[in-house]
């Protein structure tokens, strides 16, 4: 073979004495490099939609959640008990050793009223072992309020859609109407306001120290709606919550009179949105395949303009006694120079493309609809070396097909050939 890469080697793209080559390579080294930028760009922005999705779903509803097994049955609120959880993880350090955070939380439906409107939401209140660390981020004004305080706190952080909804900022109060067996009023204080663009999150709660619910419940300070426990991992959380829900089975029956626990994760609960996550992946596939079918097409199309172009030099070296394999591979070589300059241009302009809407935000969306503000991009390496080894994969495949209208050259009619 390395007569045949030497003879590649020194050959030409196309016979044409003009330095850009024959226009129908041109059209080729076009074709195949879009292909190359639109797979790429489709793989970098749907693994970027999927993980921004995937992280705020994560960070903004709890991996698993413990609630009161009997929860909706009875007509008062099924309560959990903080300390019956928590200490029942305690107690096996295996399982501890996989849980990043664990926090009491306590729903409340509220009513907030402005002069000119109000709004029906829920209050959910939280405790020190909350992790704020996704809204911290997404804090747009004011501050986190102080849940550590055992003292009870009117402090509330709210969304940017009740915010402009009221009329509020950071700093106002706003009167807020507790719906129980009674109605309770209390005159809250807005610390801040955050943005997540997630409608199910935004649109649903406001967030304040859990010692406000407890008291207006008349609940004691290990009592709240449910447990959010969230994992170091998150790649096995149907496991994490069968171990999960054995433990609590096991103190439920080790202490007489504790309460029946239900363990469900952040996927069964948001399963709408993660079926349609994995739509996204069919629709790569189906853009990759595309891509792939109108490279080989135009891999096709550019072998037989070089062919063409050489005609009689294929004639004259059948006639000189070289075999039809020979010949391909020469073909297969000279056509991979055109597929490593397309790979290349590619790669640095997808790549590229990639790079400055992740930095710079070029391409904006609508956050009602795409649950983000622009379109996010995630550059996975390995991904892209993948895609890179399967293009030059199917190029081969492609050539060595292709290849095989050599063998049906006769140098014969090559000679009178013009």
């Amino acid at each position: 073979m390395a007569h045949e890469f030497y003879i590649a080697k020194r050959m030409k793209l196309s016979t044409n004495a003009a330095k850009q080559g024959s226009p129908s390579l041109q059209v080729a080294l076009v074709g195949i490099v879009l292909a190359i930028v639109i797979m790429i760009l489709s793989i970098v922005i749907v693994t970027g939609f999927k993980g921004e999705i995937v992280g705020k779903i994560y960070n903004l509803d709890a991996q698993l959640a413990v609630t009161n097994a009997v929860l909706g049955i009875d007509e008062n609120y099924s309560t959990v008990n903080g300390r019956e959880v928590i200490g029942a993880m305690q107690d096996n350090p295996n399982f501890m050793q996989r849980v990043a955070s664990a926090s009491l939380i306590a729903d409340q439906p509220v009513v907030l009223k402005t002069e000119n409107d109000f709004m029906g939401i829920r209050y959910r209140g939280i405790d020190s072992g909350y992790d704020f660390t996704y809204l911290d981020k997404a804090l747009i004004e004011g501050a986190i309020p102080n849940v550590s305080d055992t003292a009870i706190s009117n402090e509330i952080i709210i969304s940017s859609y009740v915010a402009n909804r009221l009329q509020l900022h950071a700093g106002d109060k706003v009167p807020a109407y507790f719906i129980d067996n009674t109605l309770k009023v209390r005159n809250l204080q807005i610390a801040g306001v955050f943005s997540t663009d997630l409608e199910a999150f935004d649109h649903a709660y406001v967030l304040g120290n859990i010692r406000l619910v407890q008291q207006i419940n008349g609940w004691n300070d290990d009592t709240g709606s449910l447990v959010a426990v969230n994992m170091k991992k998150n790649d096995a959380l149907d496991n994490d919550a069968y171990d999960l829900y054995t433990l609590l089975a096991a103190a439920t029956v080790q202490h007489e009179g504790a309460t029946l626990y239900a363990v469900s994760t952040t996927q069964q609960r948001n399963s709408a949105y993660f079926a349609w996550l994995n739509m996204l992946d069919m629709n790569v596939v189906i853009i990759l395949a595309l891509m792939i079918v109108v490279a080989a097409f135009t891999l096709i199309s550019a072998m037989l303009m070089i062919v063409l172009e050489r005609i009689r030099f294929i004639g004259m070296f059948k006639a000189m006694g070289a075999t039809n394999g020979s010949i391909r591979r020469i073909f297969i070589y000279l056509t991979g120079k055109l597929i490593i300059k397309a790979l290349v241009l590619g790669n640095i302009i997808g790549i590229g493309l990639a790079l400055l809407q992740q930095h710079f935000h070029i391409i904006k969306l609508d956050p009602s609809t795409y649950y983000m503000s622009y379109v996010p991009i995630h550059i996975s390496i390995p991904a892209l070396l993948l895609l890179n080894a399967g293009i030059v994969v199917v190029s081969y495949l492609t050539l060595l097909g292709a290849s095989h209208i050599i063998s049906t050259i006769k140098p014969t009619a090559t000679m009178r050939f013009e």
